[in-house]
């Protein structure tokens, strides 16, 4: 069984056990989400697509931890200007790990 979650406006498919990175979410280590926001679930024999979100399921999972995903580096050039601009960002990022997908039939 698989599901397709929304997360932060990002759209993620999960099964029981994974460990999915998403962006920054205020829950400290270590504590329990509940993802209502469930478009799509798959069954062994059957397939659910909500209208936008499937009615009576959930996804229960466990913040692992926060990091910070790669250095992207950004450079603004104008040619003969002697205008160079070189930044860097990481983002922030939080692992949770799928404890148990929710679907009522």
């Amino acid at each position: 069984m698989y599901a397709v979650v929304r997360i932060a406006g990002f759209q993620y498919i999960v099964k029981e056990g994974d460990v999915v990175t998403v962006p920054r979410l205020p829950e400290p280590p270590g504590s329990e989400l509940s993802l209502n926001d469930v478009l799509f679930v798959r069954t062994s024999d059957k397939a659910f697509a909500g209208r936008p979100a499937v009615d009576g399921s959930r996804v229960e999972a466990e913040v692992v931890g926060h990091t910070r995903g790669s250095k992207l580096m950004t450079f603004k050039f104008r040619r003969r200007e002697n205008y160079r601009r070189k930044m860097g960002h990481r983002q922030p990022l939080t692992r949770i790990r799928i404890k148990k997908i929710e679907f009522a039939e």
